[in-house]
């Protein structure tokens, strides 16, 4: 029986696995308590769904959908989710992970077992800013996990950050570019401006920004594709 706290499934998007007409399943609960969060419900919810429910959802879905998307909240929490995921894919789905990477371990079980057709890593701070965007110390793991997806070349992958001007500035930003350079990454980095479409409470009450990150003054990547979110 796998255990998983379901939160909530989108049952189809265009949007958030490349190339692939998906499904997205938002699991429950959070290691992080990123202050622009603006799905405390998410976060905080022990969760309100199966992933029996799930499969049988995607038991129907079959020749419809062509792949799922695993967020939260933080999939990567659960120990279940290799055994979920691979459940999924015999039933011929392709598997997109979203995950902020502080369960190295999961993620390279994953990876092993062939289980992930795309992955998309939040980077979502640098080292010194790190606690005081996720109010955690956890960098270490997702330094663990960014080296493992850059070390490989079997699953595309992504890396983003997404920017609430209160918490990251210019320099911030280039300090993970330049971070990215050095490690080597030939991807695309994404930086996502902050937005809040439903004007909920974020997890950290920050106020909304008072401008936006200006995006003229980060230096040319090098070696990478830069590109923007909601700019």
């Amino acid at each position: 029986m796998l255990t998983l706290p379901v939160y909530d499934v989108t049952p189809f998007t265009l949007l958030d696995f490349p190339g692939k007409t998906a499904c997205i399943v938002w699991f429950s609960g959070c290691n992080m308590r990123c202050g622009y969060c603006h799905n405390p419900d998410i976060v905080r919810n022990k969760g309100r769904g199966m992933a029996s429910q799930v499969l049988a959802f995607l038991h129907k879905r079959k020749g419809l959908l062509d792949g799922v998307v695993l967020s939260g909240g933080e999939a990567c929490l659960y120990q279940d989710i290799v055994g979920f995921a691979r459940q999924i894919k015999r039933l011929g789905y392709s598997i997109k992970l979203d995950t902020n990477g502080t369960r190295p371990e999961i993620v390279r079980e994953m990876l092993d077992q062939d289980l992930l057709d795309y992955v998309a890593l939040d980077y979502k701070a640098p080292q010194a800013k790190y606690k005081k965007v996720t109010a955690t110390h956890l960098f270490k793991y997702f330094d663990e996990t960014l080296t493992r997806l850059i070390g490989q070349n079997q699953v595309p992958f992504e890396i983003r950050t997404t920017v609430h001007s209160g918490l990251l500035d210019e320099p911030a930003i280039a300090g993970i570019m330049e971070d990215l350079s050095a490690r080597g990454y030939r991807g695309v980095y994404y930086v996502q401006n902050y937005t809040n479409n439903n004007g909920a409470p974020t997890l950290g009450a920050l106020p909304p920004q008072k401008q936006k990150l200006d995006t003229r003054k980060l230096p040319p990547p090098q070696g990478f594709t830069l590109a923007f979110r909601n700019f």
